[in-house]
C-alpha cells in the first residue's frame, strides 16, 4: 500500500468537509454539474466512476471467468444476503427507528416517506462502485465481476417486487431509462472498454505493458473517487446545513444496516469455508446500495422534495466513507478469518 492510499481516511475527511463548503459557497457550479444528466444519471459522476473502475476491469482475463464456479459458495452467500436479507433487514430498521423510537424528531407528516427511501435504498445492491472496494480488500476480480453481472440481471425482475411488497404498494414505477442506462455506464461499456486496452497491450508490449500501465493508472483511479465524494457533497451540501438533525437520524439505520449485512455475509463465507478473497467481496456487494437507482425511484414515486428522495441522498452521502471503514475491517480481520484454514480441522473451532 503506497504512502497515499494508507492516509485514505483522511484525504475522504477532507473531500467530505470541502464537498460541504464548495457546495454551500458556490451552489451554481454544483448545480450545473447535477443537471449533466441523462435519466437521473450523473454524467460527471459516471465519467469519474470510469476512472475508478476501468483498472480493475483490466486486470480481469475473460478467459479466467470459468473459475469463479469454484467459488460457489461465495456467490449463494452474496445472493442471500443481497436479496433475501437486506431489504427485509432495512425495512425492518426502518420501521423501528424512524417509525417508532425517532418519531418525535422528524416531521410526522414525512415519517412513512422516509421509510420508504431506505426500502428503495436497499431493494438494489450497488453496480459500480464494487469494483473500487473489491480491489481495496485484494478481492478475486472474476468473482467481484461474476457477481455484479448476476445481481444485475437479477434486479431487472426483482426490484419492482420487492419494492411494491415492502410498501405495500401493488404497482411501482421502476425507473427503467435509469436502471438500463446505470448498467451500460457502469458495467457493459467499461468492460468493453477495458477488455480492449487489456487485449492491445497484452498483444504490443505483453504483461510488462499491462503492468506499467496498472501502475499509473492506480493513483488516478483514487483521485477519482475523492472527485467523486467532493461532488456527492457539493450537490447535498445545503441540504446537510439545512437539516442536519434529520439526516443524522436517518443515517443510523443505514449505517447498522451496512455492517449488520457486511458482518453476515463475511461470517458466513467463512462458515462456508471459501477464501478471504472472495468473502471480502462478498461482504462488500452485501452492504453497499446502488443509489442511483434508489434516488430516481424515490423522486419518481414521491417527487423531488419528499422525505423518501431525501432518505435516499443519506444513502448516497455516506456510501464512501462507510464502505472505507467496512474495507478497513476486513482488511484488518485477515488473519482472523484464515485462522481456522491455518490451524486445520482437526484444531477444534477458531
Amino acid at each position: 500500500m503506497s504512502k497515499f492510499e494508507r492516509y485514505l481516511t483522511l484525504w475522504v475527511a477532507l473531500c467530505i468537509v470541502a464537498g460541504i463548503t464548495l457546495g454551500h459557497l458556490i451552489p451554481p457550479v454544483f448545480r450545473a454539474i447535477g443537471a449533466a444528466e441523462i435519466a437521473r444519471v450523473n454524467l460527471p459522476v459516471a465519467a469519474l466512476i470510469w476512472l475508478m473502475i476501468v483498472p480493475m476491469l483490466i486486470k480481469i482475463d475473460f478467459a479466467a471467468l470459468t473459475q469463479v464456479k469454484e467459488h460457489w459458495r461465495g456467490i449463494g452467500v452474496t445472493l442471500f444476503i443481497n436479496w433475501a436479507v437486506k431489504p427485509f433487514s432495512m425495512a425492518a430498521l426502518g420501521w423501528l427507528f424512524i417509525g417508532t423510537l425517532f418519531r418525535p424528531y422528524l416531521p410526522a407528516e414525512q415519517i412513512n416517506s422516509y421509510i420508504a427511501g431506505l426500502i428503495l435504498l436497499a431493494a438494489a445492491p450497488c453496480t459500480a462502485m464494487v469494483f473500487v472496494w473489491s480491489n481495496l480488500t485484494k478481492g478475486e476480480p472474476h468473482f467481484t465481476l461474476s457477481q455484479v453481472a448476476l445481481n444485475d440481471t437479477i434486479m431487472v425482475f426483482a426490484f419492482a417486487p420487492i419494492v411494491g411488497l415492502l410498501l405495500g404498494l401493488s404497482a411501482i414505477t421502476v425507473p427503467w431509462d435509469t436502471l438500463v442506462l446505470s448498467v451500460v455506464l457502469y458495467i457493459v461499456v467499461p468492460v468493453l472498454a477495458a477488455q480492449l486496452l487489456r487485449r492491445y497491450l497484452l498483444a504490443t508490449g505483453g504483461k510488462p505493458a499491462l503492468d506499467r500501465l496498472l501502475a499509473r493508472l492506480q493513483p488516478l483511479s483514487l483521485v477519482a473517487l475523492l472527485a467523486t465524494l467532493v461532488l456527492l457533497f457539493g450537490f447535498q451540501g445545503d441540504q446537510i446545513l439545512a437539516q442536519p438533525l434529520v439526516i443524522a437520524l436517518l443515517a443510523v439505520p443505514i449505517l447498522i444496516q451496512v455492517y449488520f449485512n457486511a458482518g453476515l455475509a463475511y461470517v458466513l463465507n467463512r462458515l462456508a469455508g471459501e477464501q478471504h478473497c472472495v468473502a471480502g467481496p462478498s461482504a462488500l456487494i452485501g452492504a453497499s446500495n446502488f443509489f442511483e437507482l434508489a434516488v430516481a425511484a424515490a423522486i419518481s414515486l414521491f417527487g423531488f422534495n419528499s422525505g423518501a428522495a431525501l432518505a435516499t441522498v443519506v444513502g448516497v452521502l455516506i456510501e464512501v466513507p462507510v464502505m472505507l471503514t467496512v474495507v478497513a475491517i476486513v482488511n484488518r480481520s485477515r488473519d482472523w478469518y484464515e485462522r481456522r484454514a491455518k490451524l486445520g480441522p482437526a484444531s477444534g473451532p477458531a
